[in-house]
């Protein structure tokens, strides 16, 4: 697969994305990828893994295909079902430019794990993908869903993570003040 073919591809699923009702999803696309090469370097080498940090959530910028939260009974359900729809959606991509079927396979794999993690390429993307929601998306989220359910999604997105990264989330910081005194205290931190 050449350059040219990576490029136009990672144009079409910032086509997509940039559909999202969520503003921030366009920035949570890059900030995972951007993520991704910060706790891996060598995985800008890993084309799947790439093309999975950047079309993860891909499904939220097509509207007569997103999956909806109020149709599962809990939030891990949702997600799931999240997962499985990007995955189908970015294998749809990749079919129509004719991306070798090893690549999709793996991208698939990758993307409709990208929730749960397994093996250490999926918990790598999973771990970006939770630290670029507190990174980029928690402010709006925040504004959009109010206190309660965002405590809750940041103990969730939170307890995704090793030890090892949870400090990451721990030292960002946020403009509003009652965002990052919820933040630190879902996740036992302490207030900067």
């Amino acid at each position: 697969m050449g350059i040219n073919a990576i490029e136009k591809i990672k144009g079409k699923i910032d086509e997509i994305i940039a559909k999202s009702p969520y503003s921030e999803d366009i920035f949570h696309s890059i900030n995972t990828y951007e993520w991704l090469l910060k706790l891996k370097p060598e995985a800008e080498k890993d084309i799947a893994l790439v093309l999975s940090a950047l079309g993860h959530d891909i499904e939220r910028g097509l509207d007569d295909r997103k999956v909806k939260a109020s149709g599962y009974e809990t939030f891990d359900e949702f997600k799931q079902a999240h997962a499985l729809n990007s995955a189908e959606v970015l294998v749809e991509l990749l079919e129509e430019f004719g991306i070798d079927q090893s690549i999709i396979d793996d991208v698939a794999h990758l993307v409709a794990n990208h929730e749960v993690g397994g093996n250490e390429r999926e918990n790598l993307l999973m771990y970006a993908d939770v630290i670029s929601f507190f990174h980029v998306c928690l402010p709006l989220y925040y504004d959009r869903r109010g206190p309660e359910t965002t405590r809750k999604r940041c103990v969730w997105g939170y307890k995704k993570l090793p030890d090892t990264l949870k400090n990451i989330l721990r030292e960002m910081d946020y403009i509003d003040e009652e965002l990052k005194n919820l933040v630190f205290e879902s996740i036992g931190g302490e207030n900067k």
